[in-house]
């Protein structure tokens, strides 16, 4: 995976605020490039020290093996949740989600100027990348 890529998908992430989340696949599409596949595996990798609770599946699942800890972080911050949460920080049992459909960010025209930096710098850094020396221009 490409050092760029990473560092704008969790440039992207830190931008995520409280009480919010999103899909893998919103962030890909926020930043113009890869895919929900390409973000879960940035975030699987290196995600842990951007809020990587805030961005799951387009269920609204929390990342595998990190439920509790998403959970409790979620009650922290008033994310909007669906199902048996109680029961689960109870007992372990239950089912619960995210409801993206409340909860999901909707950035501010302010965020959607920094991430189309972050995205226009990750397409120049990538098209470098991709251009060989020789074919360059000043």
């Amino acid at each position: 995976m490409r050092t760029e890529y990473v560092e704008a998908v969790l440039e992207l992430v830190a931008l995520i605020p409280a009480g919010t989340a999103v899909a893998y696949g919103d962030v890909a599409e926020l930043l113009g490039s890869g895919g929900p596949r390409q973000v879960g595996s940035v975030m699987s990798h290196y995600g842990s020290h951007v809020p990587w609770w805030r961005v799951l599946k387009a269920s609204g699942d929390a990342p595998p093996g990190h439920e509790r800890e998403a959970l409790t972080l979620y009650l922290q911050e008033g994310t909007p949740l669906l199902g048996s949460h109680a029961d689960f920080l109870r007992t372990g049992e239950g089912r619960w989600r995210v409801n993206l459909a409340a909860g999901r960010w909707v950035p501010s025209d302010a965020d959607f100027d920094r991430i189309d930096a972050i995205a226009e710098r990750l397409e120049r850094e990538l098209h470098k990348l991709s251009v060989p020396d020789d074919e360059m221009t000043v």
